[in-house]
């Protein structure tokens, strides 16, 4: 089958793109393993993205999103991608997937990533039940409450200092004796009066029914265990991009997500990446769908240079 337009990932990236594209009037195909919505359909609340100020669910905005997509004159395709082989200059570029392969003009990366799991009993269960991995989407939620961040990179501090917004106290959980985070983010966790640290320590297991109790810890350092009583965990150990498919076609910087300019071109004529699996993503809804439209005005551009 021969597309103007391939979007891959279905995610908020993915949707805008298409949307984008099919509202130019080029023939789009939009590609997805699973569902339309992408991570942001598990968000049982989403507060942050602007039109609702009383929240929406993320299944729901995932739903709306790829409904205006498919208005558009988007077509959806459920297989997942199993490769992608570029085209020369102006030649279609093939997306072989696990329903065949499709060729189009150009192609937009937005498959995202998957937040690193602990791999512990217990997180599968109560994820959405007091285990979250983004605290800008769910800290408002633990107001009063006393919650922990896992990992000691930037990412984990930022969320551990956005946090003492709302929750009472914070307990940064850090399997080494020092953090890995920037010595200014440092500096302001440490002075502030509602992040306590647990050094040298893992998470062992979640505990809770029907929502999240406690924290099952083991220290590094000595073997000890102890209990940590949490009402939320927020899980910032990194993440994995969704590029395995990709096979040394883009280059990909050292975590593994795709390297683009701010016009979301990749070093390839025609090829695109938007959202978490481009390189300095901010993994937020509204900055997915910013990138996803700006990949697809990037490729109308392309291929109306052809």
């Amino acid at each position: 089958m021969d597309y103007q337009v391939i979007v891959l990932g279905g995610g908020p990236a993915g949707l805008a793109a298409a949307i984008y594209a099919a509202r130019s009037g080029y023939t789009t195909v939009l590609i997805e393993k699973a569902f339309p919505g992408g991570q942001i359909a598990n968000a049982s609340l989403v507060e942050n993205y602007p039109a609702y100020p009383d929240g929406i669910s993320g299944m729901e905005l995932g739903q709306l999103m790829h409904r205006q997509a498919e208005a558009q004159g988007a077509e959806t395709m459920l297989a997942e991608v199993m490769d992608l082989v570029p085209g020369e200059q102006g030649a279609p570029h093939v997306v072989k997937t696990s329903e065949g392969e499709v060729q189009g003009i150009a192609v937009i990366i937005a498959t995202g990533s998957r937040y690193r799991l602990l791999d512990v009993p217990g997180e599968a269960e109560l994820t959405g039940k007091g285990v979250s991995y983004c605290a800008t989407c769910d800290g408002p939620f633990y107001r009063g409450k006393r919650v922990a961040v896992v990992g000691g990179g930037d990412t984990a501090i930022t969320d551990a200092l956005e946090l003492t917004h709302f929750a009472d106290q914070v307990t940064v959980i850090h399997r080494r004796a020092e953090l890995r985070a920037s010595a200014a983010l440092q500096q302001r966790a440490l002075n502030s009066p509602k992040i306590r640290f647990e050094w040298n320590s893992v998470v062992e297991a979640v505990e809770g029914e029907p929502v999240l109790q406690a924290l099952r810890l083991r220290n590094t350092a000595d073997g000890a265990a102890s209990v940590l009583p949490v009402d939320g965990v927020f899980v910032a150990v990194g993440s994995v991009p969704s590029t395995g498919f990709l096979r040394n076609t883009v280059p990909l910087d050292d975590s593994g997500c795709v390297v683009t300019n701010e016009l979301m071109e990749t070093n390839i004529a025609g090829v695109y990446a938007a959202g978490d699996v481009r390189h300095n993503s901010a993994r937020q809804v509204i900055t997915a769908a910013g990138d996803g439209a700006t990949a697809a005005l990037s490729a109308r551009r392309y291929i109306s240079s052809l």
